[in-house]
């Protein structure tokens, strides 16, 4: 890919390729309703190798453990796809042990969550009898997973925007990973890939994610034609919002920068600043594209399999759990945290009571 190269967004109606749609809010969601004729351009192959408006700075490729899909769907025609003509999987499992913590400490956010959303899912590995396993055959089920991430509470700009490497970029209101635009294969995941109602599925490491912007991310400030709401924080501690911008509109790629987002005065932390954040679109790459700070990684990794109702798997509480990893946690916390994990205290408390430790001792 050439540098500086910028493909203009277009929404185009299928019947008449150059008219632009209008874009229909209803509801409390930030997703934008659409008619069925309505079609997004494909983001396939859209991987930069630095900042580039409107393509996915990657740092490297790597595979998220989905099954190879069968073929591609009816509803990608050409260059464009069409949400609405897109089968979801199907399935209502709840999660009623989902759990997810933001707490400032210090100079620090800091993120805890076990990775299950706080809405129902549809049901994976995806069933047979489900008209999506024609086209989507992911083979991977939900798993409960251990978080813990320590973000710039107030973060800044890097003097240049950083490459996103594959899997989580950033964590939800919802509990849920957000991921970039592309699947392993570079392709335009929310295009090709088969989600639930909600735009999430599992990868190999059980680990629910979305692509691009979920129907149950909430939005009440974009439905009262406001600038959106905080929908979730990116990993370099940025915020990132709805679909609106300031004047309530939906934002489309032309009106942000390379990493997706842009500056202006936002509620952050229940305060009035101008700062930096990041924004969803309907569009690709759905959201940040680059981290205009420096990312943190999460510590955490898959825990024993829960169960969900009304179909999920089997819910149990971890007997010799340890983190794959360390970052900047000393040895007598991480030993403190395993103990934490391992006890018979409810992981609500165990939760809040383990962030003031942290504080106390870093």
């Amino acid at each position: 890919m050439g540098k500086g190269v910028h493909d203009k967004e277009k929404v185009v109606n299928k019947k008449h390729p150059l008219r632009i749609s209008a874009t229909i809010f209803i509801g409390l969601t930030i997703h934008a309703t659409t008619s069925a004729n309505d079609a997004l351009p494909l983001g396939d192959g859209k991987v930069a190798t630095q900042p580039t408006a409107g393509y996915v700075y990657r740092c490297g490729q790597g595979r998220d453990g989905n099954a190879p899909r069968m073929a591609a769907g009816p509803w990608i025609q050409g260059q464009y796809w069409y949400p609405n003509q897109k089968p979801t999987v199907r399935g209502d499992v709840r999660w009623p042990q989902a759990r997810i913590s933001f707490d400032v400490v210090r100079d620090k956010r800091v993120i805890s969550t076990n990775a299950l959303p706080n809405h129902s899912t549809g049901v994976f590995p995806i069933q047979t009898t489900d008209p999506a396993y024609r086209y989507d055959r992911n083979p991977n089920r939900i798993s409960e997973q251990t978080i813990l991430m320590r973000i710039p509470a107030n973060p800044t700009e890097a003097a240049t925007p950083n490459c996103l490497r594959p899997g989580p970029i950033g964590y939800m209101l919802t509990g849920v990973a957000l991921f970039d635009a592309l699947d392993a294969n570079s392709q335009d995941a929310p295009a090709h890939e088969v989600q639930d109602r909600c735009s999430g599925h599992p990868q190999q490491q059980g680990q629910y994610h979305y692509h691009n912007a979920s129907d149950c991310l909430i939005d009440n400030a974009g439905k009262r034609g406001q600038h959106s709401d905080l929908v979730g924080y990116a990993a370099d501690g940025f915020g990132i919002y709805g679909l609106r911008g300031e004047n309530g509109l939906e934002l489309t790629n032309n009106e942000l920068d390379v990493c997706h987002g842009h500056a202006h005065t936002i509620n952050w932390d229940g305060k009035s600043v101008r700062m930096y954040h990041y924004h969803m679109t309907r569009a690709f790459p759905y959201s940040l594209s680059c981290f205009k700070g420096t990312a943190m990684r999460a510590e955490g990794g898959a825990m024993n399999e829960p169960r969900g109702e009304n179909g999920g798997p089997e819910q149990r509480r971890p007997q010799d759990f340890r983190q794959p990893h360390r970052t900047d946690l000393g040895d007598d916390v991480c030993r403190l945290r395993d103990n934490f994990f391992n006890s018979t205290i409810p992981i609500k408390y165990a939760d809040s009571i383990l962030v003031n430790v942290i504080a106390m001792l870093t």
